[in-house]
């Protein structure tokens, strides 16, 4: 997955300003206690990026 793709489907599912900040400011415990910025600067795929997310906020399997 793109990190285009990935800004895109965060942006549909939580809006753009809210993605932005949950982006720059989350810490996800499954990306290693980093934020979604973090883990993209590091080199996590955004596809795993992605699934994180949706574990975490309970996003349904068909937009996943």
């Amino acid at each position: 997955m793109r990190i285009t793709v990935f800004r895109r489907l965060m942006a549909e599912e939580f809006g753009q300003t809210r993605a932005e900040t949950l982006a720059s400011d989350h810490v996800l415990s499954g990306l290693g206690g980093r934020t979604i910025e973090q883990a993209l600067a590091d080199g996590v795929p955004a596809k795993e990026i992605w699934q994180q997310v949706c574990g975490e906020f309970d996003i349904p399997a068909e937009r996943r």
